[in-house]
């Protein structure tokens, strides 16, 4: 695991960035999923800001596993 890695796993909330890189999904595809209604919760700080809180993004994350 990364320094970079390491720090975003023990941040609370990410910015979209952050959730693109530890998906290693482009900003645009993180912004489709929010259009559809498909991506992790968000936070819409006053400033205009997203955030995501780790917790929702692992529930998230689990929500999308597949069975073996």
């Amino acid at each position: 695991m990364s320094a970079t890695t390491t720090a975003i796993a023990s941040r609370a909330r990410l910015t979209v960035a952050e959730v693109c890189e530890d998906l290693g999904v482009s900003r645009s595809t993180f912004y489709e999923w929010r259009t559809k209604g498909v991506g992790p919760r968000c936070i819409k700080l006053p400033n205009g800001e997203i955030r995501v809180r780790r917790v929702e993004l692992e529930r998230w994350l689990d929500s999308r596993e597949e069975a073996a």
